[in-house]
């Protein structure tokens, strides 16, 4: 016999199990039924004027956000994390700790003369007539060199570290303010900062130790003894790069610069004379100074002259002119107690470095005599060299 809901024949085959097994699956418990958007009204409700059987319900408010709102703020506050830390790290940078830099080592050997400085009224004679003859002007002579990419470094990278290595030879070695101004400014701006401070105290308290010379860091003269004769100088030499590790690279420079030089304030047909510097510098670079085009000087060394080995070559370089001699006097005293100094060093000027000016013989007294010109033509004995 069925039950009170069923039919009185019974529930026919495959028809469901009654109301009771149609909705046995349905749990009706508190939520559910508050989030029911329609609500019958009550027996004593319905008894009143109300018609419809059933009525609307507003929708919930629930308290704070939903899950998927939540979801959407955090997934935007990780994408915008993510761009803030790309745009601080570079986006190829290595995990591995950044290396400190290294204070930079330096070397300054004057050159002195055996003889007599030549020179001549023309810088363009001397130039021709010296070593230097054959050399290009200026940055021409500073080539940058076929690029190769390295096993961690892209071509893009080396490129960068030979430009930013040349850009510090060129600022520190041909710029007139420089050589001359007195200005460091522009090879300052190159440097990595973690240099700054002994940069800064090589020009602030000057020492042959080693350490703290400023020409170590540049070339400049004694501004109240020597000015340039002729702005064009002649430089000759390479740049090689190689990776020393996958977070740094390396370039080595080695150069040659000829300067025509004149006594400060001389007249322009005052005779002049050429300087050489010979400078060879191994520069260091990190990920970070190939993005901010800065460079790190690990080592600087230098042979200048003719120079005196008596005089003080740390702070400027003071050249010895057209015509003057070395003199007696040696380079200061090396004491093997102290500590933290560097040997005092000073090398001879080989005569095959200097230009080979000529000058005529005068026979009898003064420049007259067969010597003498005649008809407009100078009718010169012989020229031995000075």
């Amino acid at each position: 016999m069925g039950g009170p809901g069923d039919p009185p024949e019974g529930t026919p085959e495959g028809a469901p199990g009654g109301a009771e097994d149609e909705y046995r699956s349905v749990v009706f418990d508190e939520s559910f039924v508050r989030a029911a958007r329609l609500q019958e009204y009550s027996a004593r409700e319905r008894m009143s004027d109300h018609t419809p059987a059933v009525r609307r319900r507003p929708p919930l408010r629930r308290g704070g956000l939903s899950r998927q709102a939540l979801a959407l703020v955090l997934l935007i506050a990780l994408a915008f994390g993510t761009a803030i830390y790309m745009g601080v790290r570079h986006p190829y940078q290595t995990p591995q700790t950044q290396q400190p830099v290294e204070p930079l080592r330096m070397t300054d050997i004057p050159l002195a003369p055996q003889g007599k400085v030549p020179g001549a009224a023309d810088p363009e004679y001397l130039y021709a007539h010296s070593p230097a003859a054959q050399f290009d002007v200026g940055a021409e002579g500073i080539p940058l060199p076929a690029v190769r990419r390295t096993a961690h470094f892209s071509d893009s990278q080396v490129v960068a570290a030979l430009s930013t290595a040349k850009d510090y030879i060129v600022a520190s070695s041909l710029y007139p303010e420089v050589l001359t101004g007195g200005q460091a400014h522009p090879v300052r701006a190159l440097l990595d900062p973690g240099q700054l401070d002994q940069f800064d105290e090589s020009f602030g308290h000057p020492a042959a130790d080693g350490r703290h010379a400023p020409t170590g860091w540049l070339v400049r003269f004694d501004p109240t003894r020597a000015e340039l004769a002729d702005r064009e100088i002649r430089v000759q030499g390479s740049l090689q790069a190689a990776e020393t590790d996958s977070a740094t690279l390396e370039v080595t420079a080695d150069h040659t610069f000829v300067y025509a030089l004149k006594p400060t304030g001389s007249a322009a047909g005052a005779p002049a004379s050429l300087f050489t510097v010979r400078r060879e510098l191994q520069f260091r670079f990190s990920r970070d100074d190939l993005r901010l085009h800065q460079v790190q000087l690990v080592v600087s060394y230098a042979q200048a002259g003719p120079l005196s080995c008596a005089e003080d070559s740390a702070s400027r370089f003071r050249p010895l002119l057209a015509g003057q001699t070395a003199g007696a006097g040696g380079p200061a005293g090396t004491d093997p107690y102290a500590t933290g100094s560097a040997t005092a060093l000073c090398g001879s000027l080989a005569p095959s470095a200097l230009p080979r000016v000529w000058r005529p013989w005068c026979g009898g007294r003064g420049c007259g005599g067969r010597g003498a010109v005649a008809a407009g033509v100078a009718a010169v004995v012989r020229w031995p060299r000075v």
